[in-house]
């Protein structure tokens, strides 16, 4: 489920003509990571995104520079390194950019909306 966040790691290095200066989308999203070390995907959560990289909270500490792959909704397997990491949260920037939008279309490729099937009685 998407969800707004006002989170006090939104705004860190917000300076105009920053790397981070980017269009960030707030969403509250289920990711899984691939981490070093760690033979299985970890699942994770994304609380932002942006072309350039994004900040996810997962349940391990990860070290600043490691190289993590994610696989995001709507854009699939991305590869970044660790850029930060404090209190659960950590930042990843990506090796290539990615559309964030597309993290937040719908994956079921019905474009039509949802189909009635019935509707119930009001009581």
């Amino acid at each position: 489920m998407d969800q707004l966040s006002a989170d006090r790691f939104d705004h860190i290095d917000e300076e105009p003509g920053s790397v981070r200066h980017q269009l960030r989308e707030s969403m509250f999203l289920g990711a899984r990571f691939r981490v070093p070390g760690v033979r299985e995907p970890v699942d994770g959560r994304v609380r932002n995104i942006s072309a350039g990289g994004l900040m996810a909270e997962l349940p391990r500490q990860l070290e600043a520079g490691a190289a993590v792959e994610i696989e995001i909704r709507g854009i699939g397997w991305v590869a970044g390194k660790i850029a930060w990491a404090a209190h659960g949260r950590l930042g990843i920037a990506f090796d290539e950019p990615v559309d964030p939008l597309r993290a937040r279309k719908p994956v079921t490729g019905n474009k039509t909306g949802p189909t009635t099937v019935a509707y119930l009685p009001r009581h």
